[in-house]
């Protein structure tokens, strides 16, 4: 189970407390429950506050509705141990899952990895998995063809970017209203940190009104896409939260890793180089070889980290109307990636073994990753760099 499988499976565990009368019949069932890593030194892995959405129509102490909601919880599968912490939140240890099984699905996604199922679906695979349709990539240059006031364009960048990540999720933001609530507030929760059948376009959801809560590009940078580029530009908008101000530093131009925009896309280019030289030493990944392999090399547990805290980063990320996550996901995730990358291939006279090829495996997950969430951003995942 993913954390971002972990929400889901909350709703539908108060949905049916409602249906079989454990919980009042007029209790409101949340479309979707905050799941969060637990800070440190808090209880169990991840946790929830959802005892206290419900409790009110409930008419229900919030401890009481979590007693009903973590019996349901804790003979879910996928689920290790359910534990209730102060007024009523719901703390989760996940069972542990085979990094192959994590390997397999991101290879079977594709970019597609992180968005919520679609039930009343069974849409066939991408046949071209890393790589954002071409209309994606002609509708962003448009931002360089056609001018627009400095507040228009930053407004449809985050718009379009929220758009596409909401729609990861299944629902479709206003952007006329503001972010919804995490409460309860940190200093009330202690324990607590208040997916479709292709990656999303604005081309599939309605265009909302103008959201009066996006900061222009600053009059002094100027005309940021010439001075830029279209992605680069885009990437200085998504990088802050929609409130704030962009900052236009001439680092964006740097191809070094003092760039997080370069590093990414970088990233990218490097699970890509790798599978091309892996090919020239006759040899590809192999997910399945991690079932028995012993131990880790340096940054491959960081790495495996990060995939598999994706889908919980995307998901987040729409809730929050944050693509300012997504930006930080990914840079952590090129981060991770570009410290594991000397470890894939055989190096001196080594000839490639199972753990090359498992090894492979997790880089070229990281690359498919990356390009997933540089299309949901609009920007393009360059095979070389």
């Amino acid at each position: 189970m993913t954390p971002a499988d972990l929400s889901r499976t909350v709703v539908r565990a108060v949905r049916c407390a409602v249906e079989d009368g454990e919980l009042p019949a007029d209790a409101v069932v949340p479309d979707r429950v905050v799941v969060e890593r637990t800070r440190p030194g808090g209880v169990g892995e991840y946790a929830t506050p959802v005892a206290f959405q419900v409790a009110r129509s409930a008419r229900r102490a919030p401890g009481e509705v979590a007693a009903v909601l973590a019996r349901r919880l804790e003979v879910a599968d996928g689920i290790e141990r359910v534990e209730i912490s102060g007024a009523g939140f719901l703390n989760f240890v996940l069972r542990k899952r085979s990094v192959a099984d994590l390997l397999r699905e991101i290879h079977a996604q594709g970019i597609r990895y992180g968005c919520a199922p679609d039930p009343d679906s069974d849409p066939a695979p991408d046949p071209d998995p890393d790589h954002a349709p071409d209309r994606e990539r002609e509708r962003d240059r448009d931002l360089a063809a056609v001018p627009a006031p400095r507040a228009e364009v930053r407004a449809r960048v985050v718009r379009d970017a929220l758009l596409r990540i909401a729609a990861t999720q299944g629902s479709t933001p206003n952007a006329t209203e503001p972010a919804p609530s995490t409460a309860p507030t940190p200093d009330t929760a202690p324990n607590t940190v208040p997916t479709p059948s292709t990656v999303p376009t604005p081309d599939t959801v309605p265009t909302p009104n103008t959201a009066p809560n996006i900061a222009p590009v600053p009059a002094r940078e100027g005309d940021v896409v010439a001075r830029f580029g279209v992605d680069a530009a885009a990437w200085a908008m998504l990088a802050v939260a929609p409130h704030e101000s962009p900052v236009f530093a001439e680092r964006l131009l740097a191809q070094d890793e003092s760039n997080e925009f370069f590093r990414v896309r970088y990233a990218h280019s490097r699970a890509r180089a790798l599978t091309r030289n892996a090919a020239q030493l006759g040899f590809e990944s192999l997910p399945e070889e991690f079932e028995s392999l012993p131990g880790e090399v340096v940054g491959e547990n960081a790495l495996l980290r990060v995939l598999a805290e994706h889908p919980l980063a995307l998901e987040a990320a729409a809730h929050h109307r944050a693509p300012e996550r997504l930006v930080r996901q990914l840079v952590e995730l090129a981060d991770a990636l570009l410290d594991f990358q000397y470890r894939v291939l055989p190096q001196g006279d080594e000839k490639p073994s199972a753990a090359h090829r498992s090894r492979l495996a997790v880089a070229e997950a990281a690359g498919t990753v990356l390009a997933g969430g540089l299309t949901l951003l609009g920007m393009d995942a360059p095979e070389r760099l």
